[in-house]
């Protein structure tokens, strides 16, 4: 029996009545306090394209925002266009983010610029990969590599796109393995301020997981990601075979991704209108927790997915990083870091204080993998290591799916 909520009498007959009558509580982000590292004239706000619309757009139109649709979310070496890409995914974030942003009548436009560069800088092969990049990136520098942190670096760093504090502050904030019945913003001042937060997130392996939002749109971007992922998931698992459709207890909150989505937004809502704060109440909090941890019992914790990349594409990255930084130190101008990456993002209409290529080596190699899609990981391996024995194998479409590959 499907069960959905729905918002109490009192509350919906509230806020339309709020809404008809001009009296809604306007508690969203207000676009003049927005803060950006230069000012410069053509990010000034207007009437036909607020402040934060130049965040979506700056976005949406940077060179990595197209590699979303090859970077796996969840189920890596598979090839069904019916599972779940990133670029799917950021749309997902952003939709439900914005159905709950517009009922608390908070900054729509700031919610879409988050959710839609949360996720820019993650690397192929999607948590496992990036567990790889940092421990290979650790093992040079005693740095690490989260891909929220990295997010925020390609907008601001690698491309240089002057986005704002309030965006890329939500983008690093974002962690979505961290939920809390809770958020309270912790506003930032500066980003004299927030570039100290995101210098220890490098050195301090833990702390990149305690950042929580400088605003209400970052703290509903930040749980639209559980909500967005959580049914999508379970959706997905099934298409490839890896659990049953009927594998989920039917919770408090529902077990497939409608209800799900439904009775998690409308339980925001409810206990959220007019408040400083995101909030769940404890129910429905406790229901999402259990619904994770159900989620990664029967989907992440595959010990056959990680297995399959800990032999292939985990050596195949760490000889990538070496060759590659061998030919950046030695200045090989015909290495693809050079062709494929620091050609391209080192510009002149970007405008650096310092250029680009005076970035730490292992960055930039950093950068540079992080960047990539998985079919692009493959065969630049296969071009740099012709003879090598490592191969990645995707499960077609019409091969049998139980050896299917999960990750999380």
């Amino acid at each position: 029996m499907l069960k959905y909520e729905t918002l109490s009498k009192t509350l919906s007959e509230q806020i339309e009545y709020e809404k008809q009558t001009g009296t809604f509580a306007r508690i969203g982000f207000d676009n003049r306090r927005a803060v950006r590292r230069s000012e410069v004239r053509t990010d000034t706000s207007s009437v036909w394209r607020p402040t934060f619309v130049h965040d979506i757009d700056k976005i949406m139109h940077c060179p990595y925002y197209n590699r979303y649709t090859d970077k796996t979310q969840v189920f890596s070496l598979i090839k069904n266009d019916d599972i779940t890409r990133r670029s799917l995914h950021v749309q997902l974030v952003s939709r439900i983010a914005r159905t709950i942003g517009n009922a608390l009548n908070l900054n729509l436009d700031l919610i879409e610029a988050i959710a839609l560069g949360h996720d820019i800088g993650h690397p192929p092969f999607a948590h496992t990969g990036e567990h790889y990049l940092d421990e290979l990136y650790f093992a040079h520098t005693s740095r690490h590599f989260y891909h929220n942190i990295h997010s925020v670096r390609v907008l601001d760093r690698i491309f240089p796109l002057n986005i704002s504090l309030q965006t890329l502050a939500g983008i690093a904030s974002h962690n979505g393995e961290q939920e809390l019945e809770e958020y309270r913003p912790v506003p930032l001042g500066s980003f004299e301020e927030f570039d100290r937060m995101i210098e220890r997130c490098y050195e301090d392996r833990l702390y990149a997981a305690k950042i929580l939002p400088s605003t209400l749109e970052g703290s509903v971007v930040r749980i639209a990601d559980i909500i967005a992922y959580l049914g999508k998931d379970r959706q997905d698992a099934a298409r490839v075979k890896i659990v049953e459709e009927d594998a989920f207890v039917n919770e408090d909150i529902g077990s497939i991704n409608a209800e799900l989505i439904n009775n998690l937004v409308v339980n925001i809502i409810e206990n959220s209108y007019g408040k400083p704060y995101i909030k769940l109440d404890r129910r429905h909090f406790k229901a999402l927790q259990a619904s994770k941890r159900d989620n990664y019992s029967k989907i992440y914790d595959s010990a056959a997915t990680r297995a399959k990349l800990d032999l292939t594409a985990k050596p195949m990255m760490a000889a990538i990083y070496g060759q590659m930084l061998e030919d950046l130190v030695k200045g090989n101008r015909y290495s693809p870091i050079f062709t494929h990456h620091l050609d391209c993002v080192d510009k002149v209409h970007y405008k650096r204080t310092t250029p680009y290529t005076d970035e730490d080596p292992n960055q930039i190699v950093v950068d540079y993998i992080a960047g990539m899609t998985e079919n692009y990981f493959i065969e630049l391996h296969r071009y740099l290591f012709p003879q090598s024995e490592l191969k990645v194998n995707f499960l077609g479409y019409f091969d049998d799916p139980s050896p299917a590959n999960t990750e999380k």
